[in-house]
């Protein structure tokens, strides 16, 4: 721990606005990430380098040399990644209500509220928790991904003052802008590379999407996850759509054919099986869940706040009460607008309340186990639209109403867990390298209330601007699909195709056994369910620039000579952070400017040299993440 630097003051002006804007674009980018794949990625690494470097620099003008830049960076990283946090669990929820049709547009209003409200909860829940599961339990829960982020904070401090990290981020942000500008506007570039044949009445397809950012993503979850959620493509793509054998009614176009039966049928193999895991991955971690709410309420295991040193003090129990009593309140207020129902609201409140404090000490608990990237939220946020839904239709709610408030409640949960876990692993960070937790609390809240604006406004201009919407090839987003299909099982007019459902649920159980055996084997490589699931989901072009990245992680993993993880894909973590960025943030600018007209210039270029050029910067991007990950030190 950085003892000498607890006394150092570490936010003013500059850290503020610093770490508001990138919690306004770490949080748009993973909007549109989440939307797109089905995950987001952590913003730890990549705000804490930008943070350094831009904090290095303003020192440098001023002659300051590295003074007081490790805990300013550490803000600056406390509060981007709180705007990551809050799209993954609004993203995975509150499109279910443009997909069941309830909305025809986002309530900007309401969106924002109830992301604000979410993510305020999950941090104002979680601080009575940081005594018990980060400084009382420090030796049995790691939190691995804050230790991650300390460290490279830590290595910046001690550096020369050299931009290369940040020159990866920026490199990787230009490859990945450039990407989605020339497919998505100038068209010198395909989106994908597909074909399907038909064979006999089977259809047989295969296809990769051409992006920048999946590539990334495969990096950054490495092999096991990318091969698993290929695994979920290839059952959906390569072996259900064949079995269906529907291919003579679409054998003009089986491309076409393809699609169509992906949108119709198979899909929903994946809503089943993600129900599956859902409900599996809470079972999985009763032990956890047990063990952190013994802790929880061991009274004897807390301290005070106010016999502490200052500068380990969370926020006042007096300002946590008044916060979350008004958190309540709106949220009571959401309820009743959307359902005109006192007594929904009266039922939806109690149930938010409790479940989000319940998973709130879930996730506080699993994350420091295993880290954010591994945490359950859609298991934790089925289980909570199971739950209010079932109670919700045993008290004789139903339709519309029912739909809102299953939904309303999910979204709270959802944001309240992803926001806690994230919260611990930052205040974890910051215990390491000397950090002031009621200061990180204040940049949480600040991160979280900005970001919390920018949610609906992004998801509405994206839903409007882009080929399908929500739900559509390009942005498929598959959580939200799920809550929509289990809410209209509830409450809706039964019309999803369950034999689908069924089987995926099936395939679910069959997943979950041979991954028991695989655990019980104590081998390396698991088949875990949610991953596969999602690739179920998703389209199958996804899932094919996610392998290669996975592949790209393993042989750098295998040709590295370090020891530590964080420095053997340091450079990859960079570069892929920089790719997501820039990818995400050119669609969304590209979603602008469609909406005051601008869209794809049509160049009428040849199809086989466009698909050849495609191919050509598809390797080109390839090689370059693997070169420069390999590499000790950046040469950009």
């Amino acid at each position: 721990m950085v003892e000498n630097l607890k006394s150092i003051p570490e936010i003013n002006l500059r850290v503020i606005i610093i770490g508001v804007i990138l919690s306004i674009v770490m949080g748009s980018a993973n909007v549109y990430l989440g939307l797109k794949a089905g995950m987001t990625v952590s913003a730890s690494i990549p705000a804490a380098v930008l943070g350094m470097l831009i904090i290095k620099y303003f020192n440098n003008i001023k002659n300051l040399g590295n003074k007081n830049s490790i805990l300013e960076a550490n803000q600056i990283q406390t509060a981007a990644s709180a705007g990551e946090s809050l799209a993954a669990g609004i993203i995975f929820t509150m499109p279910a209500l443009i997909l069941i049709g309830v909305w025809e547009e986002f309530n900007m209003f309401l969106t924002t509220v109830i992301a604000f409200t979410g993510g305020l909860l999950g941090i104002l829940f979680m601080i009575p928790m940081r005594q018990v599961f980060i400084v009382r339990n420090k030796d049995n829960l790691q939190y691995p991904e804050g230790l991650a982020c300390a460290s490279v904070l830590e290595a910046g401090q001690i550096s020369d003052g050299s931009n290369s990290d940040a020159s990866l981020v920026v490199k990787g942000a230009l490859i990945g802008g450039l990407f989605k500008g020339l497919i998505s506007l100038l068209g010198l570039l395909k989106g994908v590379l597909e074909g399907a044949i038909l064979v006999g009445n089977r259809i047989f397809f295969f296809g990769s999407d051409i992006s920048p950012a999946l590539l990334a993503v495969g990096f950054i979850v490495k092999l096991n996850i990318a091969i698993l959620i290929f695994i979920g493509g290839f059952l959906g793509w390569l072996v259900g759509i064949p079995l269906l054998g529907y291919g003579i009614e679409h054998a003009s176009n089986p491309l076409e054919g393809a699609w169509y039966l992906w949108s119709t049928k198979i899909r929903y193999l994946g809503v089943g099986a993600m129900v599956v895991g859902g409900v599996s991955s809470i079972f999985r971690v009763r032990k956890g869940l047990n063990d952190a709410l013994k802790i929880l309420f061991d009274k004897q295991k807390y301290l005070r706040n106010d016999n502490l040193p200052k500068n380990q003090r969370d926020i006042s129990k007096k300002i946590i009460n008044i916060f979350s009593g008004v958190a309540v309140i709106l949220v009571a207020g959401v309820y009743y607008y959307i359902t005109r129902s006192i007594s929904i609201t009266l039922v939806t409140t109690i149930i938010m309340i409790i479940m989000a404090f319940f998973f709130t000490a879930v996730a506080s608990y699993i994350v420091g186990l295993v880290g954010n990237s591994n945490s359950p939220v859609s298991g934790m946020t089925i289980t909570a639209v199971l739950f209010t839904g079932a109670l919700l239709y045993i008290l004789g709610f139903s339709g519309v109403e029912g739909m809102i408030a299953t939904l309303g409640v999910a979204a709270i949960v959802c944001c309240a867990a992803c926001t806690s876990g994230d919260v611990c692993n930052d205040l974890k960070t910051g215990q390491i390298v000397g950090a002031s937790p009621y200061k990180q609390q204040i940049m949480q809240i600040i991160g979280v209330s900005f970001a919390s604006f920018v949610m609906a406004p992004i998801m509405q201009l994206l839903h409007e601007n882009t080929p399908g919407g929500i739900g559509g090839r390009e942005l498929a987003a598959p959580q939200a699909g799920l809550f929509a299909s289990l809410a209209e099982g509830f409450f809706g007019g039964g019309t999803l195709p369950w034999d689908m459902v069924a089987i995926g649920s099936f395939l679910g159980i069959v997943i979950l056994l041979i991954d028991n055996y695989l655990a019980f084997k104590d081998t390396a490589f698991r088949l875990h369910l949610m991953p596969i699931a999602v690739g179920m989901y998703l389209p199958f072009g996804l899932a094919t620039p996610i392998l290669v990245g996975g592949i790209i992680a393993h042989l750098i993993s295998q040709k590295s000579t370090f020891k530590n993880s964080e420095e053997i894909f340091h450079n990859g973590t960079l570069i892929s952070s920089g790719m997501i960025a820039g990818e995400s943030l050119m669609g969304i600018f590209l979603a602008f400017m469609a909406g005051f007209g601008i869209t794809k210039f049509n160049l009428e270029l040849n199809n086989n040299l466009l698909t050849s050029i495609t191919f050509i910067a598809a390797l080109a991007t390839v090689y370059y993440l693997f070169e420069k990950s390999k590499q000790k030190k950046s040469t950009l």
